[in-house]
């Protein structure tokens, strides 16, 4: 890695006028059915026809997009593109309503095959909270305020 980082300035690169917006997640998956399976589990609203595609995208509430790229079409374009070693690099955190809906939705998620890694659990920090990791190893964690830190 570079350590351009450590003497970029502000004003070099932009002028102060940065145009760049944040605008999608893009996650690399190796088998687009499972993984559009798994996020329409968790609410996302991936279009009819998505599960054989290269490239999937659902838009998120405030005009975020989550996209989904196959191996594949990664390699395309990138052919010595290999996957992360160790599991994946990324995680998605997603607010429940409830401590309640915490529990539940990581236990439908479990029961329907997916890994736990970290059972529900009141946080120090005020929230009820689990992990678990979608089809590519990626974190999904799930978390609620508890009563007292709302």
């Amino acid at each position: 890695m570079s350590d351009s980082f450590k003497t970029w300035r502000p004003d070099a690169a932009y002028d102060g006028h940065m145009t760049a917006r944040f605008d999608a997640i893009g996650l690399v998956v190796s088998e687009m059915a499972v993984s559009v399976g798994f996020y329409r589990r968790l609410g996302f609203a991936f279009p009819e026809g998505a599960e054989q595609e290269g490239h999937a995208e659902a838009e998120l509430p405030g005009g975020l997009r989550l996209m989904l790229d196959t191996e594949e079409m990664v390699r395309s374009f990138l052919p010595e593109w290999q996957p992360p070693v160790g599991g994946g690099r990324a995680s998605l955190a997603l607010r429940c309503d409830s401590p309640g809906e915490v529990d539940a939705l990581y236990e439908e998620l479990v029961g329907a095959g997916c890994h736990g890694e970290l059972k529900p659990w009141d946080a120090v920090w005020g929230q009820r909270y689990a992990v678990v990791r979608d089809p590519d190893g990626n974190g999904v964690d799930l978390f609620a305020s508890l009563p007292a830190a709302q």
